[in-house]
């Protein structure tokens, strides 16, 4: 059995599919590298997957498919997977050599000594182009370090330090066994994959390294904001998937809890900014229903939400109202760190 399945989802990704996937291979034989065709039409994106199929067949694999969006190319990799964890690199983004090789060792480590855990951590570094410097999301004051433990050991979370899809590796069997399934064409689907398996990881272990490189920067990118005001309704579907997914007093972990009620409030803020980026009398009216949306499933979270540091700035009457909601826009930017 492979110790690594990776799936790289890739639509017209030409341009920079190949640097993806070159900081994959050297992984060797303990990896599987998945590359998932979502049905692209306008460039060699397929003839690339073939490729390095064809010259690698002992690690990667190339599968086709009609264009299902970015979370049934996730899905189709995990259908496809038989290493033992699971992880999805963007094909723009790219892994760490060093890191990559520290946590490959890590987890055989882990494996060999029968203490295979549900969830890796490990930072992602924001390459933004353009920025000098290069911003990396670690979680040092959240998790203990390169020690097997339970979400009761965890500790405080900053502002910015959410478990991101470029942070997490997920033991394969749990991910099956937990049914996760994201929404065909939608985008934003990340928050699902790392959101819904969360009650179902009973142990974790976090490396204080530098794995996962997320590139920003395309005009074209799900981050961007003006793509995001235009794609606001998806985002909106995810919101909304989340708050169905859990009753948070079924969640036992008060600290687990606590941490997926802070991930809601955040998916919130972005969701309640980008309506009113929008401007438009349409797109207020989609914030005020989002929020009702809320209040009808789990009135108790909507009022913790709503009157909450976000949720208040969010929700400000009137046109200065919505300046100063502009002010928390920015601070939401600093957290999640889109375009």
């Amino acid at each position: 059995m492979k110790l690594l399945s990776i799936a790289v989802p890739c639509y017209n990704s030409e341009d920079y599919m190949r640097h993806c996937i070159e900081t994959l291979l050297p992984g060797g034989e303990d990896v599987e590298i998945i590359i998932v065709d979502d049905g692209s039409t306008k460039d060699r994106t397929a003839e690339i997957a073939d490729e390095y199929a064809a010259k690698y067949p002992g690690i990667v694999k190339a599968v086709h498919q009609e264009n299902g969006g970015h979370g049934e190319a996730v899905n189709t990799g995990l259908r496809n997977a038989t290493g033992l964890y699971f992880k999805v690199v963007d094909s723009d983004d790219w892994l760490d050599t060093e890191s990559y090789q520290k946590v490959l060792a890590k987890l055989a480590e882990l494996v060999h000594e029968g203490e295979t855990v549900d969830m890796m951590i490990c930072n992602y570094v924001y390459e933004k182009q353009g920025a000098k410097r290069k911003k990396s999301i670690r979680y040092t004051s959240a998790f203990p370090q390169d020690k097997v433990f339970t979400w009761s050991d965890v500790r405080h979370f900053r502002l910015g330090q959410y478990i991101l899809m470029h942070s997490v590796i997920y033991r394969t069997r749990m991910l099956k066994n937990c049914d996760l399934e994201l929404p065909k064409h939608t985008f934003y689907v990340d928050n699902i994959f790392v959101y819904y398996p969360l009650p179902y990881v009973k142990t974790l272990y976090y490396m204080d390294i530098d794995l996962y490189r997320y590139f920003i920067g395309r005009s074209d990118q799900s981050v961007n904001e003006q793509v995001m005001i235009g794609r606001v309704d998806q985002q909106i579907k995810v919101n909304k998937i989340m708050i169905d997914q859990y009753d948070m007093k079924s969640i036992q972990n008060p600290k687990l809890r606590k941490y997926m009620i802070s991930y809601l409030d955040i998916m919130m803020t972005v969701s309640s900014i980008m309506l009113i980026r929008s401007g438009t009398p349409e797109s207020l009216q989609k914030k005020k229903d989002l929020w009702q949306y809320l209040k009808k499933r789990d009135a108790g979270l909507f009022y913790r939400l709503y009157f909450g540091i976000f949720g208040r700035a969010m929700n400000l009457p009137g046109k200065s109202g919505r300046q100063v909601s502009v002010i928390a826009y920015k601070l939401a930017n600093k957290v999640m760190g889109f375009n």
